[in-house]
C-alpha cells in the first residue's frame, strides 16, 4: 500500500484539490498493478502559526509516503521514481508556489497486514483479483 500523509497549511487545498490529488495518486499506482484500495491518502491541515520553514511561517505542503506494496532496490529505478511522484505532486503544490517537501520510505512488505491477512505477492493471480474487486479477499 502507498499511505502518504499530506501535511498543509490551510487555504492551500480545496475539498475538490483533495478529491483530485487522491485520484491521482491511486491512478498512479494502479498503472502499477496494484490494487485501488491500497492507495490511502490522507489529509492533515497545520494551522499557519505551526508550521515554520526555516524558522518562518510560511504556506506550505509535507508530504510522506510509504511504500508497503512494492520497493525497489535499484537507486535508478528509486530515483526515476522520486521523479515521477515530484511530477504528479507539482501542480497541487510548488506550482502554485506553495514550499514543498516530501520523502518515501520503504517498509518491509512482510510487516503489514490489511484485513487480517498479509497480502498476495506483487503481480500474483491474487493481487490481481483484489485489483479487480477493489477490496481484499480471504486466500
Amino acid at each position: 500500500m502507498p499511505l502518504w500523509h499530506i501535511h498543509h497549511t490551510p487555504d492551500t487545498l480545496t475539498v475538490q484539490d483533495k478529491q483530485n490529488f487522491a485520484t491521482d495518486i491511486t491512478a498512479f499506482y494502479t498503472r502499477f498493478g496494484l490494487p485501488p484500495f491500497y492507495a490511502v491518502a490522507l489529509f492533515h491541515e497545520i494551522a499557519a502559526d505551526s508550521c515554520y520553514v526555516g524558522g518562518v511561517s510560511m504556506p506550505s505542503v509535507r508530504i510522506t509516503i510509504d511504500h508497503l506494496a512494492r520497493q525497489l532496490d535499484d537507486p535508478d529505478l528509486r530515483r526515476q521514481m522520486t521523479e515521477r511522484l515530484h511530477d504528479l505532486i507539482a501542480p497541487y503544490t510548488h506550482d502554485r508556489g506553495l514550499h514543498l517537501e516530501f520523502n518515501v520510505t520503504e517498509v518491509p512488505r512482510d510487516t503489514w497486514m490489511i484485513a487480517g491477512m498479509f497480502p498476495p505477492a506483487a503481480g500474483s493471480d491474487i493481487e490481481r483479483g483484489w485489483a479487480e474487486a477493489n477490496k481484499p479477499l480471504p486466500y
